[in-house]
């Protein structure tokens, strides 16, 4: 299920609103409350003057609360930042160990929906 600027859980009292969530189920599992981590296959932000924010603030907070996977679509450089595998550190910072970079010529797969795509051209049209 697709949502877009709707929030989700995040225990501890957190409901951010990102841009776009992909959550397991239907709509009317999400009736009386929102997704938690666990039910999230993906969470977006789309980024331009909000940028250095999703890359410190946002990235740590979903990695402390396991979301498995969230992605940056970085308006400023025209490329896709797919963070995944969070963890945290002997500091006690927390981050994801693996951060791959997609190109808007690129094709990316959805994260638990084998069998669909995203091709970046249509998410950043233009040479």
């Amino acid at each position: 299920m697709v949502r877009g600027q709707e929030p989700i859980i995040l225990p501890t009292d957190s409901e951010p609103e990102p841009d776009v969530a992909i959550a397991l189920g239907q709509p009317d599992d999400y009736l009386s409350n929102h997704p938690y981590p666990e039910n999230l296959l993906l969470v977006v932000e789309v980024s331009d003057s909000t940028l250095e924010y999703d890359q410190t603030v946002k990235l740590s907070l979903y990695a402390q609360k396991q979301v498995q996977n969230y992605w940056i679509v970085n308006l400023i450089t025209t490329q896709l930042e797919q963070h995944s595998q969070p963890y945290q550190d002997t500091q006690g910072n927390f981050g994801d160990r693996i951060k791959q970079i997609a190109l808007r010529n690129e094709a990316v797969a959805i994260p638990g929906i084998s069998e669909l795509s995203l091709s970046l051209s249509s998410v950043f049209p233009g040479s």
